[in-house]
């Protein structure tokens, strides 16, 4: 009889050890080592086949291969179809995570519901839910169907038998963490729980080519909880983004192999679960005041969407004396010191006892270096406390020589700020030069530095 092996394995990294230790040497995590029991793989019994009398799979070549089908299945949410890449591909496995309320769950239900109108079989399975909770949550969302099938089971052998016997059109598994396999004596949530569980439901998606969405719980550092290999398993990986107190939450999509990871999707939480928000740039400026120093409005991109943000900045006297603040929201602080730093040296802003505060209106993180003169002009604007036109918009890169730089697709930004409005623009000169200007009704301003833009954009100043 084959022994039975012990080991510890980190909830945290998923790092294994033989011994257990109070600090893990792979995270360094305090008490998160926990005992588990290894049973020994069972070799296969005869030549050319796998354990069960399965034949091993033999290598063919790629020519051969009959590819994917090309039509995509819609979720009923132009807006999720955008994050996925055009909508969901069959066998996909896609990962949804966020914080807790964030509406993973509810939005999945709507997703199902969605599905389930057009007479396709959905099975839901919930691990967290009973059925009579369920029913409360689709009464509140408006999705009760007969085609979509709910499913209260944490064994994930039973869910996979169920998958096989229905073979639905889509799976959506809630959550993860509660999922456990039965020859696996560790608990649910638990690192090898989760690992053998997304196996084994991955095989069955693939092999059935089922679409399922799973949800995996985030850890306190905001991360999806359990092992990376979870990540790195799936085919996509959805994060919730904004304040589950907030209006609105952004879907991103951090890792997608049937699409970019560049797009994301806008939402906005009701009465009747998460709508979609179609134009998120009139969304994001409907609260913009207006004539207030330290405002300004940028143009950045999000995949192949233009999307326009308020940058708001607050500049005052440090009141320690010491080393100033620098607190950034939505912005990189590590560009925003390096911004501060140019403005310094080449335009002769007096920070250095000046705390500066900058946010993105909305809760929206922009990561992307074309909203850098944005961000300069907002500090400019609330140091000298003048306001910059409430029309103009401002997009380029700033550079360490306090050179403007281009940006790409600066086409799409300037017809998105002209369905909104808006009528002057600056604009990097190199930009400026390969334009068509007469199709974007804006009076486009081009500059070459940073200095020039601030004159222009608060005459008087910095001249």
């Amino acid at each position: 009889m084959a022994r039975i092996k012990r080991r510890f394995v980190c909830q945290a990294c998923g790092h294994e050890t033989l011994q257990w230790f109070g600090r893990c040497p792979g995270c360094s995590e305090w008490n998160t080592l926990v005992e588990e029991m290894i049973k020994p793989p069972t070799l296969p019994t005869g030549v050319g086949m796998r354990h069960g009398g399965r034949p091993l799979a033999q290598p063919i070549p790629l020519s051969e291969v009959v590819g994917v089908p090309g039509s995509r299945q819609s979720t009923g949410f132009i807006e999720l179809d955008r994050v996925l890449g055009g909508g969901i591909v069959p066998g996909a496995l896609i990962l949804v995570g966020g914080e807790p309320g964030a509406g993973k769950s509810t939005l999945l239900l709507q997703v199902a519901g969605s599905v389930a109108r057009h007479n396709q079989t959905v099975l839901y399975v919930s691990g967290e839910e009973s059925s009579a909770q369920l029913r409360l949550r689709a009464d509140r969302l408006g999705v009760i169907q007969d085609a979509l099938l709910v499913l209260t089971e944490t064994d994930v052998e039973q869910v996979i038998s169920h998958m096989v016997d229905l073979s639905p059109a889509m799976c959506i598994i809630d959550s993860i963490q509660t999922m456990n396999h039965p020859e696996i004596s560790s608990p649910p949530g638990s690192v090898s729980q989760v690992r053998e569980s997304t196996a084994r439901i991955m095989n069955t998606a693939k092999g059935l080519d089922i679409p399922v969405f799973i949800v995996g719980h985030v850890n306190k550092g905001g991360s999806i909880a359990g092992p990376k290999v979870l990540e790195h398993a799936v085919d996509t990986v959805l994060y919730f983004e904004g304040d589950r107190h907030a209006n609105f939450r952004i879907l991103r999509a951090v890792k997608n192999r049937f699409g970019s990871t560049n797009e994301i999707g806008v939402f906005q939480m009701g009465e009747r679960g998460l709508d979609e928000v179609h134009n998120p740039s009139s969304f994001f400026l409907a609260e913009r005041p207006e004539q207030v120093p330290g405002s300004v409005v940028a143009a950045c991109m999000e995949g192949t969407r233009p999307l326009l943000v308020e940058i708001q900045a607050l500049v005052g006297p440090s009141p320690f004396g010491g080393t100033p603040r620098r607190q950034s929201n939505g912005v990189d602080s590590n560009r925003l010191a390096m911004i501060l730093a140019v403005l310094e040296k080449r335009c002769g802003l007096q920070l250095q006892t000046q705390d500066v505060y900058v946010n993105v209106a909305g809760g929206v993180r922009v990561e992307e270096p074309g909203v850098d003169l944005a961000v300069a002009c907002a500090v400019a604007s609330s140091l000298y406390n003048r306001a910059i036109d409430g029309d103009m918009l401002v997009m380029g890169e700033v550079g360490l020589a306090g050179e403007v730089r281009g940006v790409p697709q600066i086409e799409r930004r300037l017809l998105e700020a002209a369905k909104l409005g808006f009528q002057k623009c600056i604009i990097p000169s190199s930009a400026y030069r390969n334009l068509d200007l007469g199709v974007f009704h804006l009076d486009l301003i081009p500059a070459q530095s940073l200095q020039q833009s601030l004159q222009i954009a608060m005459p008087y100043v910095g001249s």
